[in-house]
């Protein structure tokens, strides 16, 4: 069993959406002895689960998960937040004797964990508070006439911008990676990944994704932060009568696509290096070691647990 506190190994798994991160977690931890932390910025949240590909019930009895269903959806979440109880949850667990595998799509939770990003502190309750009563359109003014750059923020996450301005601009601190620590990066060819999107949305309506959603609005409106996550935010305009079904399925798989291709481009990309020349050729990050399947995990991840 790992020393108390020590740095214990930690696998991490990444890539886009619908790659198949969640299932080679899955058979991974059951060879290895692993339990999975979610790093998902909507699984976080109770009760949407069919939008998200939450791991379904039976995935979690069969290998132990973390932080799913931990946030309320009218609070929010941060990545700070993330951070503190990850790093909580990846030292219990090395504590026990087992394997962490930290996986998901969200690159800014990944990164906290095995850079340790240093937050920065929350600006004021009385300033949280007016700023929550001003919408994106006005936010973005702010920001726009304090001439803060909004490269790499989603603009339309309300908190996001409020986080921007409350530390005017400024980015978390980023240390090295993290010892003993393996990252492994799931890449498919683009023909695959929109084809196991574009099936991925076509079970999730067949689960029921119509009902979550229209559960969920009546109860938290439209506003509310994971309502604008991929999966939801595009029914608006159906339960408005705006849009058919079918065209809602295209704009969740357009969604999707799109958020494939920011992802594709924080975890291959030179982002961790932080070059001063922002217009240079894009590398991939050289930490993350690239494969398509667990056939081509499983050396690598014994050689990694054997040192």
């Amino acid at each position: 069993m790992a020393a108390l506190n020590s740095v214990g190994k930690l696998l991490v798994i990444v890539g886009e959406t619908a790659s198949g991160k969640s299932k080679l977690a899955l058979e991974l931890a059951k060879q290895f002895n692993g339990e999975i932390i979610s790093a998902d910025s909507w699984t976080v949240y109770r009760g949407f689960n069919i939008g998200t590909a939450k791991p379904s019930v039976e995935e979690q009895a069969q290998v132990a998960h973390h932080l799913l269903d931990i946030a309320d959806p009218r609070v929010g979440y941060s990545a700070a937040e993330f951070k503190r109880r990850a790093s909580e949850v990846i030292i219990d667990i090395n504590n026990r004797g087992n394997l962490p595998i930290l996986v998901g799509g969200t690159g800014l939770y990944i990164d906290s964990v095995i850079y340790d990003y240093g937050f920065l502190p929350a600006g004021t309750s009385e300033q949280r508070e007016h700023l929550n009563t001003l919408t994106i359109e006005e936010l973005m003014a702010k920001i726009k006439a304090a001439k803060i750059n909004t490269k790499g923020i989603d603009t339309r996450n309300k908190r996001r911008l409020i986080r921007l301005i409350e530390t005017r601009g400024l980015r978390p601190n980023k240390g090295g990676l993290r010892p003993k620590t393996l990252i492994l990066g799931l890449a498919l060819p683009v023909e695959t990944l929109v084809q196991r999107i574009t099936e991925r949305v076509d079970n999730m309506l067949k689960s029921g994704l119509k009902d979550e959603v229209k559960s969920l609005a009546d109860k938290y409106g439209w506003d509310t932060e994971p309502m604008k996550g991929i999966g939801y935010r595009e029914w608006r305009n159906h339960f408005e009568g705006k849009q058919s079904l079918e065209q809602t399925k295209e704009s969740i798989i357009r969604s999707s696509l799109q958020l494939a291709k920011k992802q594709r481009t924080w975890f291959r990309s030179s982002r961790y290096d932080q070059p001063s020349d922002h217009n240079a050729t894009i590398e991939r990050n050289k930490s993350i070691q690239w494969l398509q399947n667990l056939q081509q995990a499983l050396p690598v991840v014994q050689k990694f647990l054997s040192k």
